[in-house]
């Protein structure tokens, strides 16, 4: 299947109360080649059509007359049937705090108002990645027996990234809620591969970062940071660290598969 043909077969929820950003957003993303797009004005209506028309990808205003795209996104994420859905905020808003939770999330994209076409097509095509799965072509490991150690604070954002890695071929992936409790699973089973969230209680990722490299039998292991910061000065200096790679949240799959194939070859 041709990536064009594959992106007609997309379907996508269209969440957005005002008719004019509606007007604007569905020329763009049929410009883009999205043929199925259906609507709702509410986070009432976006849950109700969820369930009778699971679109690929969830398209949202930060601002609804319900509530905002964090506690839609909530909602989404809290529902077995739903926890999944690739989800996308299109918005106006520029404050960093009201956009946290959403990267915290498992939003493949937070695109500005107004946005590029070229952004929207990355993240249409961030969907894709997300949906078809292509084994991650790698030059020392088969993915299918790579253990890989996934330590973040959040459930959603581990369940995001577990998924991610997922559809790469990647299926033997543990769990920590932060540094100390990756310490102790590190010091329990071999891992190949640390994939660690910066901001974290108890132990951030740097803190961990430390002391992996410090501990000998530890200290080969790769460490694939990811960070809502990730721009920040204060990163800027994170990879002089330890860390064999930086990746900010919101992150497309594409990006996570290249920087995979490049620390673990």
């Amino acid at each position: 299947m041709s990536t064009y043909a594959a992106i007609n077969d997309l379907s996508f929820l269209l969440v957005e109360p005002s008719d004019t950003q509606k007007k604007i957003i569905t020329k763009a993303l049929e410009d883009a080649g999205i043929k199925q797009i259906e609507y709702a004005n509410s986070i009432q209506e976006a849950m109700s059509l969820l369930t009778s028309f699971p679109p690929d990808l969830v398209i949202s205003s930060m601002y609804l007359p319900d509530g905002t795209a964090n506690e839609l996104i909530d909602k989404i994420r809290a529902n077995p049937d739903t926890e999944s859905q690739c989800f996308m905020l299109i918005s106006s808003e520029r404050n960093r705090e009201h956009l946290e939770h959403l990267r915290q999330s498992g939003v493949l994209a937070i695109l500005p108002k107004p946005f590029t076409q070229k952004d929207l097509k990355r993240a249409i095509h961030a969907t894709l990645d997300l949906i078809i799965e292509e084994e991650i072509d790698l030059e020392l490991f088969d993915p299918r027996t790579l253990r890989v150690l996934i330590t973040d604070d959040s459930l959603m954002a581990r369940k995001h990234i577990s998924k991610t890695l997922n559809t790469m071929g990647i299926e033997d992936i543990q769990f920590a809620e932060n540094g100390k409790e990756a310490i102790l699973l590190l010091n329990e089973m071999e891992f190949d591969l640390i994939v660690t969230d910066y901001n974290m209680p108890e132990m951030d990722g740097l803190e961990l970062t430390d002391a992996v490299r410090l501990d000998p039998s530890l200290a080969h292991i790769p460490i694939l940071m990811v960070s809502s910061n990730a721009e920040d000065s204060q990163l800027s200096n994170i990879a002089q660290e330890g860390v064999d790679a930086i990746c900010g949240k919101p992150f497309e799959p594409s990006t996570v598969r290249k920087l995979l194939a490049k620390i673990l070859s």
